[in-house]
This record gives structure tokens, C-alpha cells and sequence, in this order.
């Protein structure tokens, strides 16, 4: 079974999570503090933790500092920190996701799915991933139907393809791409990433799996 690690102050939504996941057998664990989610985490091992960031002990991002100093356990992020930038903060903190409450329960528990499935893959599933109608080989550098992408086009696609489901911050992709030095030209983003949907997704004003999520990044939806 799969481990969720809950960490919340309220006390109703810790019920209603541990509820719901019990009843699509996950193993649940709860912690009402900052200290307490790191105690559990290093004793129980979980396989996924939804973290809220206001808690009244530890600021949620300082959490995520402290899982990622010696975890790569998935973090999804559940707050009421609506602004960009609280969310900008948490995914380059090394959170993998962010849904802001008041949440709808189906969309947590389908944003847990594919964070969990993601998990699972291994490199040599992630060697050819179907892209809409076109099937993306990632070690030989090619795509089906003769599509032909820049050097640059391939780091993108790339980056998105071998995590599937996950926000990938503006920050990390251009980070990745052109270096440190380019973080707040997101217009480079914008324009490349509409060159690759207009190659790949059959209504590229309407995309399907190469989304945007304003203001914090993008998302390869399989």
C-alpha cells in the first residue's frame, strides 16, 4: 500500500483526508505540526506527503527544506496561500505540486494518483512517451510523423516528458535550459513552448498535455 504522510493544523480537513485515502486504501499517517511531520517522515518513511504551509510551529516551505535534505519523497503542497508567488517559492523549495484550498477532493486525490504513478516509472518506460498522436522517442531523438525539433525545443520537452503530471516552475526550466542568469526571462518560455505545441498538440491553442499553469510553470499531461 501506498504510504501518505497528512500534515494540516485543522483538524477537519486531517479527518477528511485520512477518510478518503483509507477508503482508496492508501496508508495514512497525520501530523498537526512542522516538527511533528519531520519526526514522522524520518520514522515512517511515507510515500507521498500533502503538506499544508501555514502550520503553527515550522513554516511549510521550511518543511520542505528539511524533506528535501535527505528525502526526494513527492510533496504535494495544499494551502491557502493563493498568490504566485507562494507557490513559485514552494515548488523551488522542491514541492512537486500545489493545490490551493478550499480544494476539491477529487482533483487532490487525481493530482496524488499521478504523483504516485510517476514514482513508479521507470527510465525505460519514460524511453517513448505518446504525445497526442505522436510518440516522442527521448534516447534516439526522434518524433513520429517526421516532426523535427531545435536543440532547444528537445531540453524543453524533455525536462516536461520524464515527469509526467508534475508543475515544473518557471524558475527550473529556465534554470535548466539557459542558466541561472535568465530566471526572469519567462518570455523565452512563452515563445518556445508555443513553437513545440504547435508541433505536437492537435489544437495548439487548446492544449491538452503541454499546459500552462499561469504565473508558476508548466505541465506535461499524458
Amino acid at each position: 500500500m501506498t504510504r501518505v504522510l497528512v500534515v494540516d493544523d485543522e483538524p477537519q480537513i486531517l479527518r477528511a483526508l485520512r477518510i478518503n485515502l483509507l477508503a482508496r486504501h492508501f496508508e495514512v499517517a497525520v501530523a498537526d505540526g512542522g516538527g511533528a511531520a519531520l519526526r514522522e517522515a524520518a520514522d515512517w518513511h511515507p510515500d507521498l506527503v500533502v503538506l499544508d504551509l501555514g502550520l503553527p510551529d515550522i513554516d511549510g516551505i521550511d518543511v520542505i527544506h528539511g524533506l528535501r535534505g535527505w528525502t526526494k519523497v513527492p510533496i504535494i503542497v495544499l494551502s491557502g496561500r493563493a498568490g504566485n508567488q507562494d507557490k513559485v517559492e514552494a515548488l523551488d523549495a522542491g514541492a512537486d505540486d500545489y493545490v490551493t484550498k478550499p480544494f476539491n477532493i477529487d482533483e487532490l486525490l487525481a493530482r496524488i494518483r499521478a504523483v504516485t504513478r510517476r514514482t513508479t516509472v521507470h527510465e525505460a518506460e519514460l524511453a517513448r512517451v505518446e504525445v497526442g498522436a505522436h510518440v516522442v522517442d527521448l534516447a534516439g531523438k526522434t518524433i513520429s510523423g517526421g516532426v523535427r525539433l531545435t536543440p532547444t525545443e528537445w531540453q524543453l520537452l524533455e525536462i516536461l516528458l520524464r515527469n509526467p503530471g508534475k508543475l515544473i516552475s518557471q524558475r527550473q526550466l529556465l534554470t535548466e535550459v539557459w542558466g541561472a542568469a535568465y530566471v526572469r526571462e519567462t518570455h523565452y518560455l512563452r515563445q518556445y513552448m508555443a513553437q513545440i505545441r504547435r508541433k505536437l498538440e492537435p489544437d495548439p491553442a487548446r492544449p491538452v498535455h503541454l499546459l500552462t499553469e499561469p504565473g508558476m510553470g508548466y505541465r506535461f499531461q499524458p
